[in-house]
């Protein structure tokens, strides 16, 4: 099917739709690159929010274990977060005694920057948190007379 060209009122002259194409073209891929490229980002800033929660999560439990202290929680999160991420997502770690449905546990938070090009942070930060259950004291045990 050839296309017909098209004649203007006035002057009578025929206009040609031959450089459209390139131009929606262009027009159109450059707006496919825009989402993916957004969709890309919008990907690594979850995968950067998941791996600081999963380290938090895990150096909570860490700390929390029996023969384990808060700072020993702390230092095992920063050691996830530089071994998965990068050491500088690992700066603003903290620890602190909480409890959840009134049992002892122990909570720590990441604060770190959010990625908005590629691993570029910003002012903006995501915080996230885990808590791990503290071990129960030890009940004394009851002595025989």
């Amino acid at each position: 099917m050839a296309l017909r060209p098209l004649v203007t009122a006035r002057s009578g002259a025929r206009l040609s739709d031959g450089g459209s194409v390139l131009a929606e073209h262009v027009a159109v891929a450059a707006l496919v690159t825009l989402v993916f490229a957004s969709l890309v980002q919008l990907s690594l800033a979850l995968h950067v929010r998941t791996v600081l929660l999963d380290a938090a999560s895990e150096g909570a439990r860490h700390g929390a274990l029996a023969d384990r202290t808060p700072a020993d929680g702390a230092q095992r999160t920063r050691e996830l977060i530089a071994e998965r991420l990068d050491p500088r997502y690992a700066t603003d770690v903290r620890v602190a005694a909480t409890s959840v449905g009134g049992l002892p546990a122990l909570e720590t938070t990441v604060r770190a920057p959010l990625p908005v090009v590629g691993f570029a942070g910003t002012a903006t930060t995501v915080t996230v948190s885990g808590r791990g259950l503290l071990p129960p004291p030890p009940t004394p045990t009851p002595t025989q007379p």
